[in-house]
């Protein structure tokens, strides 16, 4: 039996978060916190230490792939998958860092994680 994933979400907009959630949750994934800003994801990884920690690329005001870089200071362990509604080849993730993954919001699933974690 496989070991559940524990997992943090990271957006600006609570109707993704609700979805998102309900998703991964519905697909075995365990959803252990979601955050809507980069003070409360570093905070969140943290005290949760999620398996893995979703982060969309544009945070309204606030910098997704800094704050990748930031979690992965903080918590080396947690592996970082970037999101967005964007398509890779739309977005410069040169920055993020080469152990930094990337799905697209309409991909996001259980199997896509699973799939980039290997």
């Amino acid at each position: 039996m496989r070991v559940a994933l524990r997992c943090l979400i990271v957006d600006d907009s609570e109707d993704f978060l609700a979805s998102a959630r309900r998703l991964l949750d519905s697909q075995g994934i365990e959803v252990v916190g979601v955050a809507m800003s980069s003070a409360d994801a570093i905070r969140l990884v943290g005290e949760l230490g999620p398996d893995i920690a979703l982060i969309d690329v544009d945070l309204g005001g606030e910098d997704g792939i800094a704050l990748a870089r930031q979690v992965k200071r903080a918590a080396p362990a947690t592996r970082t998958i970037l999101i967005s509604a964007h398509a890779l080849e739309d977005l410069d993730l040169t920055e993020a860092g080469a152990d930094v993954f990337f799905i697209q919001k309409g991909q996001l699933g259980a199997d896509a994680i699973v799939g980039l974690l290997g």
